[in-house]
């Protein structure tokens, strides 16, 4: 499994991805989740994957390739796509496409294949809308927005809590990265199917360019975040009272008749 999220603000856009993969505790390996596909001036786009390795790859190789979708004359890639949307279309015909194929049902000497994957698409096109899409393994994809300027995909239950409660479409960007770092280290503490290292890379809205950035387990920040991450936590704990109907049930507890 992995995890992914990315969040859009007004400042711009920032998508993370672990590179975990687990086929079972003695068949853990990294694979890149995070893919980059840019032009400076022109585009950048990033995809992040999760589910089914097999079928997110092949997905992407097929579009990288070319994908002719129905309402087009010739195939078109995330290099030619003109818009965001057209270019969710495309990853979301390649997904689709792969995901049918696998999807087998059982046979007497074959087992079924129920095969689940996921995509968050995200960047900006020449003057089109910054934007952000989860594309679904059926093909169909959502947009964010700013009621809840953020998506996940894969083991998202651990980080979302962050996420809902301090992130916003006016956040900073360098806020929402934090934020997303957080998310991050609460999901690796609590999911062995995540792990290090990360995959960042932060668009800021307009610009049209994309800097990346790979996080493993020894990098200072990342590091120093979690443990002051930690300590914060603890500290806030210990501040808040603790429930004062425990001091009745006590006393009512040391009070009552033996019988």
């Amino acid at each position: 499994m992995t995890y992914c999220v990315g969040m859009l603000v007004d400042e711009g856009l920032a998508m993370i991805a672990d590179t975990r993969t687990n086929a079972g505790v003695d068949n853990v390996s990294s694979y890149r989740k995070l893919h980059i596909c840019k032009t400076p001036g022109e585009r950048v786009l990033a995809v992040c994957t999760a589910g089914n390795l097999s079928a997110t790859q092949t997905a992407l190789a097929m579009v990288a390739e070319g994908v002719k979708l129905p309402d087009s004359d010739g195939a078109e890639t995330l290099e030619t796509a003109p818009t965001l949307f057209r270019a969710a279309q495309i990853l979301g015909h390649a997904l689709a496409t792969v995901r049918a194929t696998l999807n087998t049902p059982p046979t007497p000497t074959a087992d079924g294949l129920n095969v689940n994957a996921s995509m968050l698409l995200g960047g900006q096109i020449g003057g089109g809308k910054m934007g952000l899409y989860l594309i679904y393994g059926q093909g169909n994809f959502i947009e964010c927005g700013s009621d809840t300027p953020y998506l996940q995909i894969g083991e998202l239950k651990y980080g979302k809590p962050i996420l809902d409660r301090a992130l916003r479409a006016g956040t900073p960007l360098s806020e929402a990265v934090k934020l997303g770092l957080i998310s991050f280290d609460s999901t690796i503490r609590s999911n062995i199917a995540v792990g290090p290292p990360l995959d960042l890379i932060i668009m800021p809205r307009g610009k049209l360019v994309g800097m990346e950035r790979r996080i493993d387990s020894e990098d200072a920040y990342f590091r120093d975040l979690g443990r002051r991450w930690s300590e914060a936590m603890a500290t806030a704990h210990r501040a808040m009272p603790n429930p004062t109907w425990l001091n009745d049930a006590a006393s009512l507890q040391v009070n009552a008749p033996f019988g």
